[in-house]
């Protein structure tokens, strides 16, 4: 769990931004938050990693970033970070704490929400589950400056909810064909739910600049040819050891190997100008309820 001095920041986000560093105070009631939600559609793409890295690298910034695990059930991203939560998305869903008591602070003061291990009812929820969960999340919007959204593999009932709701997409795919594959198939649900989403798509694992250019290309053309729409190209991260052995120590490679091949990659990932711009027209929680129906 969060101390509470840490906890702080949390609370007074509800109240608006305090004013520092020359930035304005945010108007009361202003939905602060900018939402992006990582999808991969199958796994074993790194997506956990390139989440948990991201949100590192953004928080570096003097960001207040949350990072969601949505993986509901089969949860890594506190083994990525390094972390041992003692609440998790089940027990929002269950009621049993509120939000800000699911938190626990991660590395460079990232706050992570774990989605719990080996908890069947997770695996699954209802759309009464799933409306709890958005209603107890719906804080976090005015207390945070960004929050990730780390999705499981596939399409589930909650995932298709939150691309209904976000205007940003990050999609992170193998250069393999069936990663490619899976990531189309997000795509075009992203883009059925949600017409004006603004998605991006990073090749991760990749052996070479060359292949990651070239699985870059198919997946284009066939976007264009059947979608007639294409994501941005954000770019690659190559395969690098330096990855391997940030797991193994649970320490995100951002901050184990910040020189390596890998770290660079991801710093560039960061930088996408989308996450800058990824609010919506009202509140993201809201939006995602209302998708439920």
């Amino acid at each position: 769990m969060l101390d509470l001095s840490r906890l702080e920041f949390v609370r007074r986000g509800a109240l608006g931004r305090l004013f520092g560093n020359g930035a304005t105070a945010t108007a009361p009631g202003r939905v602060t938050a900018r939402v992006v939600c990582v999808a991969s559609g199958k796994g074993g793409t790194g997506k956990s990693i390139l989440a948990s890295n991201l949100a590192i690298q953004r928080a570096r910034r003097g960001e207040r970033v949350l990072l969601v695990d949505f993986d509901a059930g089969l949860a890594n991203a506190h083994l990525l970070l390094g972390l041992a939560p003692r609440y998790d998305i089940g027990h929002l869903i269950e009621g049993s704490v509120d939000y800000e008591q699911a938190l626990v602070e991660g590395p460079e003061g990232v706050c992570l929400l774990s989605g719990g291990v080996g908890r069947i009812t997770l695996a699954n929820p209802t759309r009464r589950d799933l409306e709890r969960l958005f209603r107890a999340l719906r804080p976090a919007e005015d207390a945070f400056d960004l929050i990730v959204i780390d999705h499981g593999a596939g399409m589930g009932y909650g995932t298709v909810a939150h691309l209904a709701a976000t205007s940003t997409l990050l999609l992170v795919s193998s250069h393999e064909v069936t990663g490619l594959s899976d990531a189309y198939a997000i795509y075009k649900r992203a883009l059925m739910v949600n017409p004006h989403v603004r998605v991006g798509m990073v090749v991760n694992r990749a052996p070479s600049q060359p292949v990651a250019e070239a699985a870059w290309e198919r997946f284009r053309s066939a976007c264009h040819r059947f979608l007639v729409s294409q994501p941005e190209w954000i770019g690659w991260i190559p395969a690098d050891e330096a990855v391997a052995r940030s797991v193994e120590t649970r320490t995100p490679v951002t901050l184990a190997a910040p020189e390596s091949d890998a770290a660079r990659a991801m710093a560039r990932v960061a930088e996408w100008g989308a996450l800058d711009l990824a609010r919506t027209s009202s509140a993201f929680y809201d939006r995602a309820a209302r998708a439920l129906r």
